[in-house]
């Protein structure tokens, strides 16, 4: 089934965090707190002005976002957990984009030991 939120809704699938801690313990499902970071499933076509124009919105389709614990509406679409939201309950994009790791710099070459003047035998 294709599902296309309404106006200036967006759907939005949670992405799921590390069930461990940095120290290795493992946490339950019960003690886990819900991720406030999701991925961008749809949007709606914008919100309507009072002139009938219509603002297209800020996010789209694969976007990694931000959002308040308590935002949005959970729904199920095709047997999958899903939030429907406004764009406004939405805090922010995520930017995950990998850096180029930085250049390795060349050791610095080593010169060569001066030779010493070889030292007069005396007779």
């Amino acid at each position: 089934m294709n599902f296309r939120p309404l106006h200036d809704r967006v759907l939005v699938k949670r992405v799921e965090q590390d069930v461990k801690t940095a120290g290795g313990i493992i946490i339950p499902d019960s003690a886990q707190e819900k991720p406030m970071e999701g991925k961008i499933v749809s949007v709606g076509s914008g919100i309507r002005a009072e002139d009938g124009t219509v603002t297209p919105l800020d996010v789209k389709a694969g976007d990694l976002v931000l959002f308040g614990k308590w935002s949005g509406t959970e729904i199920k679409v095709d047997g999958e957990d899903l939030l429907i939201m406004k764009e406004s309950d939405i805090l922010g994009i995520l930017d995950i984009t990998k850096k180029p790791a930085p250049a390795k710099k060349a050791a610095p070459a080593k010169k060569p030991a001066a030779k010493k003047p070889a030292a007069k035998k005396k007779k």
